[in-house]
């Protein structure tokens, strides 16, 4: 009996040899394919590098994306492609093409658009990587990078007269410091001056905010975070028209960010979680963003869902939910964070965010620790910051545990340092970098 090839049969296939040597038998044993006629309810892990085809020419079709199908991994992958469908789905958006890590997609997006020549112009209030990114890896290959405050409009259209844009880069919730972008109003700009506005949505989700549906061009979204939820895989994805999608999936190829299958496997099983996870996230942090704004030693809290904060009416137009994401400053500066993340007893000493656990670090010397001084007051980061992603523990628990630490922070007479409030950066027009 003819031996299971695994593919379907071609007219082009020759008749099958039946291999006698023990190195041969042992290799198509170990490859052959099982007939499952039954689907499964979950995704399956594709762990294969390499697909086979009938012939040469479809081999030729599939690789150069003439006819749909997988040939190599670092071109698409089954379990990876259904991931990126999902995430285009949940996003409202045309494509998606996911990478191995958030800052991977940020890379892809941006370098899909920019050149050599071009200009950017970018949110202060940034993740201090993606900052990093733009100005060390950008920046030295001759693309020029302008930092404005993206909630002061005015500004962000005087950045965009000022010289020709390529792109106009913010974030839904901004790493640390919280602030909203308006959307709507941003895109507003971007398109009248030319510009493609891409957004980082990882602090919001698409649960949160769908930025495509209020004018965006290109989505980025760190998977690590909210998408996958348990912080036990690495994952990046940009989402946007199928035109755009496309031209990003061919920088990928060509520059190698390929996620694993089975990372993807992991990142869509948070999906299924997604909007129980992000309801309790937003309710924890707005009860504990509540309790640390009447708490002495804490001198400013910022979470979307407080009055207090800037942006609220932003937020309460754009957010479905306030979000897992709060900072706040202590009054004893960076010694005082210090001593309140140390006596921290439910929260782990780690980095990250958007996990099921909560999280809190000390932007300074973590996230942003790229900055230089001037930097990070120009972002409106002090020393006393601390950025919390609230995790899905008790509530009670954790303000017991917050209580607790800010007893310690108290001890800390040193003074914190003054800076802009975040959010209310001075208002200067961007300089050229």
């Amino acid at each position: 009996m003819a031996e299971p090839t695994g593919r379907r049969p071609s007219a082009g296939d020759i008749a099958p040899v039946t291999p006698r040597g023990f190195a041969t038998r042992a290799i198509r044993a170990a490859h052959r394919i099982p007939i499952v006629d039954q689907p499964p309810t979950s995704v399956p892990i594709y762990q294969s590098v390499t697909f086979t085809t009938a012939d040469a020419a479809e081999l030729g079709a599939v690789t150069t994306r003439q006819i749909a199908g997988y040939s190599y991994g670092r071109l698409d992958n089954p379990t990876v492609a259904a991931f990126a469908a999902a995430v285009a789905e949940l996003e409202g958006a045309e494509a998606a093409f996911a990478f191995a890590t958030g800052m991977g997609a940020i890379h892809g997006a941006l370098g899909t658009l920019l050149s050599s020549g071009d200009r950017i112009v970018a949110t202060q209030a940034s993740y201090g990587t993606t900052r990093a990114q733009l100005l060390n890896v950008f920046g030295r290959l001759g693309v020029r990078v302008d930092f404005v405050d993206v909630t002061d409009l005015a500004a962000v259209e005087a950045a965009l007269a000022l010289a020709p844009t390529r792109v106009l880069y913010a974030e839904t919730i901004s790493n640390p410091t919280i602030v909203v972008a308006d959307h709507a109003a941003l895109a507003g700009l971007a398109h009248r001056f030319g510009a493609t506005y891409v957004v980082d949505n990882t602090f919001a989700s698409p649960y949160l905010c769908r930025p495509l549906e209020l004018g965006a061009d290109l989505v980025c979204e760190s998977a690590t975070k909210y998408l996958s939820g348990h912080s036990d895989v690495m994952a990046g994805v940009v989402v946007g028209s199928a035109s755009l999608v496309g031209r990003v999936r061919d920088f990928e190829v060509d520059t190698g960010a390929s996620l694993d299958p089975h990372a993807a496997f992991l990142a869509m099983r948070g999906l299924s979680t997604l909007a129980l996870r992000m309801e309790r996230h937003s309710a924890t942090a707005a009860t504990l963003s509540a309790w640390l704004e009447a708490q002495p030693g804490v001198t400013r809290v910022w979470h979307p869902a407080l009055a207090s904060h800037p942006q609220h009416a932003t937020a309460a137009r754009q957010l479905a939910r306030g979000g897992g994401m709060l900072a706040f400053e202590l009054a004893g500066g960076r010694a005082a964070g210090e001593a309140f993340i140390d006596s921290l007893s439910i929260p782990a000493r780690t980095a990250s965010l958007g996990s099921v656990f909560t999280i809190v670090t000390h932007p300074p010397s973590t996230t942003h620790r790229q900055l230089d001084d001037a930097a990070l007051t120009a972002a409106g980061i002090t020393p006393g910051l601390l950025r919390c992603s609230v995790g899905l523990e008790d509530v009670d628990d954790l303000i017991a545990d917050f209580a607790r630490a800010l007893a310690a922070a108290g001890s800390v007479t040193t003074p914190a340092t003054s800076s802009p409030a975040l959010g209310e950066p001075a208002r200067a027009e961007p300089t050229p970098v």
